[in-house]
This record gives structure tokens, sequence and C-alpha cells, in this order.
């Protein structure tokens, strides 16, 4: 690690607190983007080693893997102890891949604004919900400029925090095209889904809609994802009662080297979300030349483009109707699999680097 000399000026630092070992949502976002700002000459705020780049290191207990805690934790971090290394490094620029920054300090900070789901899907007690009606706000409206991943979330910031269109840049996300691309595998008899199991996720439907196919026996659901004490229990007790229970696989998180496959033998990859930011599982699949299923709500035809079958996912009967279709129609399978992979060339990391360097560059 090539720690920094606190004499030198540091124009840009990049706060890569949220990084750990199991990467998902935007932690996930932060460590294939950050690669492509080298040009910048960042210092990175991280526990973590990167040889290539000026690092600056940090405390390994503000990531998501330390649950609320450690979310606690860095925001408290940020707004206490990062200004003072924003002054000790004479920095000119903080850019954060979450919208978390210091207020009420001389810092100048461009952030990332991911999705509104915490107040389309308010939770009861939940502290995301205050976070998102009261923090996040204000580091909005004191940033120099805010990125986010689609226009569906561009619209949401103007629509509920009434920040003007001209502050707001839509760069999409992408994936790793080293890692998810067709495997040339034998079609398997599941079909798949890849997120977590909140409400707005929308299993529910999804779990009906399969054990509505007329041949329902021949074919698994596999559901990808932590389980969750809240919501696991109640779907298990929907897949009993529709007697799926052998059909219908909680597999827990499944190592990122392993998806790929899982993916590429899949019948389709069923997304059926009521919201998104973006649906990065959307763009993975097309990418194996799995078919893919999801809503034609928020983000997600921007991200499917018309390489996918878009449902209403409030209507069960729709996404039946289109899972049935791909797991009968072979000419349908092989065309949305042509279709997926072509349009998902039209995503990458390094396109979405130079995106945000152009982004980032006026204010440095």
């Amino acid at each position: 690690m090539k720690i920094v000399n606190n004499a030198d000026s540091n124009q840009l630092i990049i706060n890569l607190s949220i990084l750990f070992s199991q990467p998902t949502g935007i932690s996930n976002y932060a460590k294939n983007l950050f690669p492509y700002l080298k040009s910048l000459n960042p210092t990175l705020l991280s526990a973590q080693n990167y040889p290539e780049f000026n690092c600056y290191p940090v405390s390994d207990n503000l990531s998501p893997a330390q649950g609320t805690k450690g979310h606690f934790d860095r925001l408290v971090w940020t707004q206490f102890k990062l200004p003072e290394i924003y002054k000790q490094l004479k920095s000119q620029l903080l850019f954060s891949p979450l919208p978390e920054a210091p207020l009420y300090t001389n810092c100048r900070f461009v952030v990332m604004y991911h999705d509104s789901i915490p107040l389309r899907f308010p939770k009861r007690f939940s502290p995301l919900t205050p976070y998102h009606r009261y923090y996040v706000p204000e580091v909005l409206k004191r940033s120099q400029h805010i990125i986010c991943n689609s226009q569906a979330t561009a619209k949401d910031i103007i629509d509920f925090y009434q920040i003007p269109a001209s502050k707001i840049t839509a760069i999409p996300l992408a994936h790793d095209r080293t890692h998810f691309h067709h495997l040339n595998l034998p079609t398997s008899n599941y079909f798949l889904y890849i997120g977590r199991q909140d409400p707005y996720k929308n299993i529910q439907r999804l779990i009906s809609a399969f054990a509505a196919l007329p041949n329902c026996k021949d074919y698994e659901l596999w559901l990808v994802g932590p389980i969750d004490s809240r919501y696991t229990p109640t779907l298990k007790v929907q897949v009993a009662e529709l007697g799926v229970t052998n059909q219908v696989k909680f597999l827990d998180y499944v190592p990122y080297s392993e998806l790929p496959k899982i993916i590429n033998q899949a019948i389709a990859l069923v997304f059926p979300s009521l919201w998104e930011g973006f649906g990065l599982p959307v763009l993975e699949a097309m990418a194996c030349g799995t078919p893919v299923i999801t809503s034609n709500l928020s983000s997600l035809p921007e991200v499917a483009g018309d390489a996918a079958i878009l449902i209403n996912p409030y209507n069960t009967g729709e996404i039946t109707e289109a899972m049935y279709a791909i797991a009968t129609d072979s000419e349908l399978r092989s065309r949305l699999s042509t279709q997926g992979i072509a349009h998902s060339q039209q995503f990458s990391w390094e396109k979405t680097g130079k995106a945000t360097v152009e982004v980032l560059s006026p204010y440095i």
C-alpha cells in the first residue's frame, strides 16, 4: 500500500470505507468503479490494500459487514473524522460512492445516489427511513454534483428532494465482462431469482406465479440471496401452503465465483421487483445469455431494453405466462439469449468510469 505523504496535496479523495469481502450493491459499485478513476490520481480512503493507488488507511469496521452498527459508525466517522482527513490531505474534492458526506464543513463533494426505495417502501422503525428523509436531503443539497445510476433514479431525486435536473447526471452501471459471460452450458430445469428478500422485491408474487405454472412439478425455483429472519419464514410458509416445498430452493448467499454457472444454466432470470435504482442482476443475466423476465417499472426497462420480457410486477398471471412461454418455446429462449448478450455489450465499467471522470474533473 502506498501511504500518502500528508504534506502532499491530494486533490481528489475517494471514500472506500464501505468495501468488504462479500460486496453487494453499493460496495460492488465502488469496487468496480474506482480503478477507472486512476487518471485523476485520487487518494483512496480504504481499509484494504490497493498498491497501484495512493491510500490513506481507515478503520475496517465501517462497512455493511458490521450491519447497523457499521452504518452508524461510518456516519459518525464521516461527520467528524473525514473532515479532518480532507483538511490534512489538502483535498479539493471528496467523491463518495453513496450519498454520505460531511455536513456543515468546508468539504466539497460529489456523491452517488443509488435509489429511493426506503422512501417508496418505508419500513416502520427502520433507521433507513429517517436517514433518507433528513440526512440524505442535506447531503444532496450541499453536494457540488450528484451522480445516479438511471434516468428513473434521476427523476426520483428531482421529485423527492426538489433537486434541479442540472445538478444530476445519470451514469448506468455495468457488469464484469470477464466474469459474467455465456458459458455454453446445458440449460437446467430451474428459474432463478437473485437478490434480497425484502417485500418490494416481490418474491411472494414470484412464488405464486411459479406455483401456477401448468407443469410446475417439472421445474424448480431457485432463490439466491441472504436468508432474512424478517421475511424468509413467511415465504417458506407460503411455499408450503402452495405445495411446492420440493420445487422452491432457498440458496442463501452464493459466492461471487459461483454465480456465472448458476445464471448460465437457468431457464430464465425472473426479477419482478416493484422498484430498482438499476437492477444489476438483469444485466448480468443478459451478459450470460440467460433469458430475462423483469418489471416494466422504474429503471428496469432502461437496463433490459428490448432484450427481455417486461411484465407488470403486480400481475401474477403475467409473470406465470412469461415463465411458461420461455420454458416451452425454444425459439423464444434462443432469441432472448442472443439479444441479451448483444444488449449487455452496451454497458461496461470502463464507460461508467470515463463518464464519472467527466463529471468529477471540473470540480478538481
